[in-house]
C-alpha cells in the first residue's frame, strides 16, 4: 500500500469557509492526498456534521489539532487547571470521532509559545500521565493521539526526539505515539535521519517542513531523504506536509506562527510537487538501487 499523504488546509486556504474549503479538499484528492490536517476547531461549536460529509464526499480523512490554553494545562500544578486540560482534549477526541477522523495531533502536553524559562520541574511528569491516559481513552473512540515534538523557540517542553520517547515511556501508554516535524527537526537534532529512525516504533505522524516554510523541494531540509529513513526503518504510518505563506494564512496565524514573508503564493502547486517528493522517496526505498541504501 503506498503511504498515507496528509496536507495541511492551511498551504491552501486560511480556514474551513466555503466555498474554498470544498475547491481546497477536491485539489487535494485529485492529487493523491488521502488524508487532511486541519486548523484549530471549535469542537462545540463548529459544523462537524456538515464538515464530516465533506471528507467523506471527497474521501479524505481529517486530522484534528489539539492544544492547551492558560486555565486547561495538563502539564500546570494545579489540579483544576489539569483536569481543564484533559477535559480539553477529551472534547477534540469526540470532535475527531464525529469528523470521520482517527488520528489527533497536536501541541497536547502544555502550552504553545517561547518560554522564557525552562519548563518547570514535574511538568512533564503530570502532562505524560493525563496524555497518556487521553490516549487510552481516544483508542477506545478508534482515535490515535499524537503530540509534537517542536523546536526550542515554541515549548521549553519537548524538543528532540530522545525527550520525546522518554515522555512516551513515562505517559504509561501503549496507544500514544509520537508526532515528528522535519521544520523543527533541523533545529535540534543533530541526527535528523537517525532521529526519526529511533522514533519509528512509535512514531505516529512523520510531517515534512521546510527551513523556510514554504516548498518542500527548496530550503535546508531533505524532505525527501527524511521519507527514505522512515519507510526503510519499516514506517507504515502517515507522512503529512505543511507549509505556512502570509498570503495564505489569516493574519491571527500568521503572527502566533511568526509567518512575517510570502514564501509561496500558490499552495495547490506546492502540494503538487510534495506529494510527488513523497511518492519519489517511497519508490526509491522499494527500487533495486534503494534497497539497503
Amino acid at each position: 500500500m503506498p503511504i498515507d499523504a496528509a496536507c495541511h488546509l492551511n498551504v491552501l486556504v486560511p480556514d474551513l469557509a466555503e466555498p474554498a474549503l470544498g475547491r481546497a479538499l477536491g485539489t487535494l484528492a485529485d492529487l493523491g492526498y488521502s488524508s487532511v490536517v486541519l486548523p484549530p476547531i471549535d469542537p462545540d461549536g463548529d459544523p462537524l456534521a456538515g464538515w464530516a460529509a465533506l471528507f467523506r464526499d471527497h474521501g479524505l480523512a481529517p486530522i484534528t489539532i489539539a492544544g492547551q490554553a492558560p486555565g486547561a494545562d495538563v502539564s500546570s500544578p494545579d489540579e483544576d487547571e489539569q483536569q481543564a486540560g484533559v477535559a480539553a482534549l477529551l472534547r477534540m477526541v469526540d470532535a475527531t470521532a464525529a469528523l470521520g477522523g482517527d488520528q489527533m495531533n497536536g501541541v497536547s502536553y502544555g502550552l504553545f509559545g517561547r518560554s522564557p524559562t525552562a519548563a518547570p520541574p514535574g511538568a512533564l511528569e503530570r502532562a505524560a500521565g493525563h496524555l497518556g491516559r487521553v490516549a487510552d481513552q481516544a483508542h477506545e473512540r478508534g482515535v490515535t493521539v499524537t503530540f509534537e515534538v517542536l523546536n526550542r523557540y515554541e515549548t521549553p517542553l519537548l524538543n528532540t526526539a530522545e525527550q520525546a520517547l522518554a515522555f512516551l515511556a513515562a505517559s504509561g501508554s501503549a496507544h500514544l505515539r509520537v508526532h515528528l516535524d522535519t521544520f523543527h527537526m533541523a533545529v535540534e537534532e543533530a541526527d535528523m535521519l537517525a532521529a526519526i529512525r529511533s522514533a519509528v516504533p512509535v512514531l505516529g505522524y512523520l510531517e515534512l517542513g521546510q527551513s523556510g516554510r514554504g516548498p518542500l523541494g527548496s530550503g535546508s531540509v531533505d524532505t525527501a531523504a527524511a521519507v527514505r529513513a522512515a519507510v526503510e526503518a519499516g514506517y507504515r504510518g502517515r507522512v503529512g506536509v505543511e507549509a505556512f505563506s502570509r498570503s495564505v494564512l489569516s493574519e491571527f496565524a500568521s503572527d502566533l506562527l511568526g509567518i512575517w514573508r510570502e514564501p509561496y503564493t500558490d499552495g495547490a502547486a506546492l502540494a503538487a510537487e510534495a506529494i510527488g517528493i513523497i511518492r519519489r522517496a517511497e519508490a526509491d526505498v522499494g527500487s533495486p538501487a534503494g534497497l539497503g541504501s
